[in-house]
C-alpha cells in the first residue's frame, strides 16, 4: 500500500511540550494551525515551509517537526534549531531505490532495523519497489509458511535480498508463541530456491579503529550438502546397507556401504556432498581474493574424509587454469611456494589464531565453514563484525545475492527493551548487509547506481564516524557508549549532513589506528579468573619485570602451539597428518 505524504503535521517544542497541529491533505493551499497560535504553512511532497512563525515557539529552539499519516504512522521527523531561517525547512529530495526483497525478522534485530529504516532510509529513499516479507514465527504460523515460499520466489525473481535475523523456534518457544508446529530454519529453503553456491563470510573493518584482524579475512562456505542436508534414524542392533541407484534404471545399483550394528542404540546418518557447483564457488572465491589482494587457501579434512578430495581437486583445477598466473603476478603466492595451499581443517583452526594480520581467505565445506567462521568472529571481536552473504545462481547465469548479519535476534537485549531498560545494540552487521543488498540491486539496475552508491557510502561512513568519535554502542565504547536509539539518532543527523552535500560521498582517509577499548568491557570477561590469568602471565614473564619480551613471547607461542609456521612446514605437517590418518584407518 502506498503511503500518503501526510494527513497531519505536528510541530512540537521538545522543551515545553507545546504543539502546533496543521491538518489538511492539500499540497498547495496553506495549512492552518488547529491550535491558538494561528500559524500557517504549506507542505509539498518533500518540503514544509512556514509563512508565519508559530507564536507559541517565539524565542525558543529545539523544535521537532513530525509528519504523520493516519494509515502509516510517523513518516518523517526533522529538528529545527535556532536562527530565523530555521523556520523554512526543506527535506532532501528522495530517489527511487531499485527493486529488492526485504525479509524482516524478530526481536531486537527487528526493532533496531525498524528505527534505522525510519531515520536513515525513508528520509532519502523511495522504497516502493522493495518487496517486504514478515518471516517472524507468528507470520509463518498464520500463513502455514506460505510467506517463506513467497519470499523465496521474490528473491529468485529480483536477485537482491536483505534478511534480518529470524528465529527457528525450539519446543519451548512453540508453546510460548502459541505456534501450531516447530517451523524449521528458512535457510534450507532459501539455499535450494536460489541455487545456493556459497556463503561468503568476511570480516567488517571500521577505518581508524583496531578490532581483531588488521586486514580483511574472507571465507567461502559451500552452501549445500554435508551434515546440514543429512537424514538420520535412531536404530538398534541389526544391519545397514547404503545403496546408490543410478538415474538410468538400466544401470545396476551400487552398494556404497554395508555394516553390522552391535549397539542397542545407534544413529544412522546419510548425506552427500554435491560437487557440480564447486567450480562456481572457486571463481567467486578466487576473484574476490584477487580483488582484495589477499592470499587464498582451500581447507578440507581429506586426509581422513577421503570423499572431500573432490572439493580440493575442483578448486585447484580452476585455480591453476585461470587464476594462478594472476596471483603470481600480484605477488600473493610468494610465501606459498608459488602454489595454491591446501590446509587440513585442524591446521586452519590454529592458523586463524596465528594470522591476526589478516589478509587471507579460506574456502571449505559447509560444516567446516560454519565452525571456522565462528572462530574468526571471536578473533575479530564478535559475530557482529562478520558478514554472511548467500550467493546463488539464476537460470540465466546471473548471481542471486542474499545479505544478512551473522548474529541472531539478540534475545537478551530484546527482553531488556520490553522491560523498559536501556539497551545498546550494535547494528553494524545488519547495516552492512542492508547496504550490500542495495548495492547489488543497483548493479542489477545500473540506471540508479550513482544515487544508491552515494547513499550506501555515506551511510557506511556515518556509522564508522560514530565509532571513531566515541559515539558508538557500548560493545566498543564501553559504559559511555550510546543507547540503541541515541546511536541511531546520531548517525541519522550525520547522514543527513552528508547527503545534503553536492557530489560523491566523502570517504575517511585517515591512517591513524586508534586503540580498541579494553576487552574487559565484554560480558564474557566477567567469567575470567584474573588470578589464574596473572599466574599464566608470570609463567612467561621469566625475568619478572612486568612485561613480556620478544624472546618470552616466542617461548609462549611455542608452548601454546600457536607460533606461525613457514609454508614448507605447513606442507610437512599436512603430510604427517595424512600418514597418521592412514595409520589409524588400518
Amino acid at each position: 500500500m502506498r503511503r500518503r505524504v501526510s494527513d497531519v503535521t505536528q510541530i512540537r517544542n521538545k522543551r515545553t511540550s507545546r504543539t502546533c497541529v496543521f491538518s489538511t491533505n492539500s499540497h498547495v493551499k496553506p495549512r492552518l494551525c488547529m491550535e491558538s497560535c494561528q500559524a500557517t504553512a504549506i507542505a509539498g511532497s518533500s518540503s514544509l515551509s512556514f509563512f508565519q512563525k508559530p507564536r507559541c515557539f517565539e524565542g525558543l529552539t529545539g523544535v521537532e517537526i513530525v509528519m504523520l499519516s493516519r494509515q502509516a504512522g510517523v513518516l518523517t521527523t526533522r529538528f529545527l534549531q535556532n536562527g530565523s531561517r530555521a523556520w523554512r525547512s526543506f527535506a532532501t529530495k528522495k530517489f527511487a531505490a531499485p527493486p529488492m526483497t526485504y525479509i524482516s525478522g524478530e526481536e531486537m534485530s527487528w526493532y533496531t532495523m525498524k528505527i534505522i529504516r525510519e531515520q536513515w532510509v525513508e528520509p532519502f529513499i523511495d522504497t516502493s519497489k522493495w518487496e517486504y516479507f514478515d518471516l517472524s514465527c507468528k507470520s509463518r504460523d498464520e500463513t502455514n509458511d506460505k510467506v517463506l515460499h513467497e519470499a523465496v520466489a521474490s528473491g529468485k525473481r529480483l536477485g537482491a535480498i536483505f534478511k534480518e535475523p529470524t528465529i527457528t523456534p525450539t519446543t519451548e518457544q512453540v508453546k510460548e508463541f502459541g505456534l501450531k508446529k516447530p517451523f524449521g530454519s528458512p535457510n534450507g529453503a532459501m539455499r535450494r530456491g536460489w541455487n545456493g553456491i556459497t556463503i561468503s563470510r568476511d570480516t567488517i573493518h571500521i577505518p581508524g579503529i583496531k578490532l581483531g584482524f588488521e586486514r580483511p579475512v574472507f571465507f567461502e562456505r559451500h552452501a549445500v550438502g554435508g551434515e546440514y542436508g543429512a537424514s538420520w534414524k535412531g536404530v538398534g542392533k541389526g544391519k545397514v546397507l547404503t545403496t546408490y541407484w543410478p538415474e538410468d534404471e538400466k544401470e545396476k545399483p551400487v552398494i556404497i556401504d554395508g555394516r553390522v550394528l552391535h549397539d542397542d542404540e545407534s544413529a544412522v546418518v546419510v548425506y552427500d556432498n554435491p560437487l557440480d557447483n564447486v567450480g562456481d564457488l572457486a571463481h567467486i572465491f578466487f576473484q574476490r581474493c584477487l580483488e582484495a589482494n589477499i592470499v587464498p587457501y582451500v581447507v578440507t579434512k581429506k586426509t581422513v574424509f577421503k570423499w572431500q578430495e573432490g572439493f580440493w581437486q575442483k578448486m585447484k583445477k580452476v585455480f591453476d587454469a585461470e587464476y594462478k598466473e594472476k596471483f603470481l603476478k600480484a605477488g600473493l603466492l610468494d610465501k606459498c611456494g608459488g602454489e595454491l595451499i591446501h590446509l587440513i581443517s585442524d591446521a586452519a583452526t590454529m592458523q586463524i589464531i596465528r594470522w591476526t594480520g589478516g589478509g587471507f581467505g579460506m574456502a571449505c565445506h559447509n560444516y567446516d565453514g560454519d565452525m571456522l567462521t565462528d572462530e574468526v568472529a571471536q578473533v575479530h571481536r564478535s559475530p557482529g563484525f562478520i558478514t554472511s552473504n548467500l550467493v546463488g545462481k539464476s537460470e540465466d547465469g546471473s548471481l542471486i545475492k542474499e545479505f544478512e548479519a551473522s548474529h541472531g535476534t539478540v534475545a537478551d537485549l530484546w527482553h531488556m527493551h520490553l522491560r523498559g531498560e536501556e539497551t545498546s545494540m550494535n547494528p553494524l552487521g545488519m547495516v552492512v548487509a542492508l547496504l550490500g543488498a542495495m548495492d547489488h540491486a543497483a548493479a542489477l539496475h545500473p540506471e540508479s547506481q550513482a544515487e544508491v552508491t552515494k547513499f550506501t557510502l555515506s551511510c557506511r561512513e556515518a556509522v564508522y564516524e560514530a565509532f571513531r568519535t566515541g559515539n558508538g554502542t557500548r560493545d566498543l565504547m564501553g559504559p559511555n557508549g550510546l543507547t540503541t536509539e541515541k546511536f541511531v539518532e546520531w548517525v541519522a543527523k550525520n547522514l543527513e549532513a552528508r547527503m545534503a552535500k553536492e557530489g560523491p560521498a566523502e570517504i575517511f582517509t585517515g591512517e591513524k589506528v586508534e586503540a580498541a577499548p579494553s576487552k574487559k568491557l565484554r560480558k564474557r570477561y566477567q567469567a575470567v579468573d584474573e588470578d589464574a590469568m596473572k599466574a599464566f602471565f608470570d609463567k612467561f614473564d621469566t625475568d619478572a619485570n612486568g612485561t613480556i619480551s620478544f624472546d618470552e613471547f616466542v617461548d609462549m607461542t611455542l608452548d601454546l602451539g600457536i607460533a606461525p609456521l613457514k609454508a614448507e612446514e605447513l606442507k610437512k605437517d599436512e603430510v604427517r597428518d595424512q600418514m597418521h590418518a592412514e595409520a589409524e584407518s588400518l
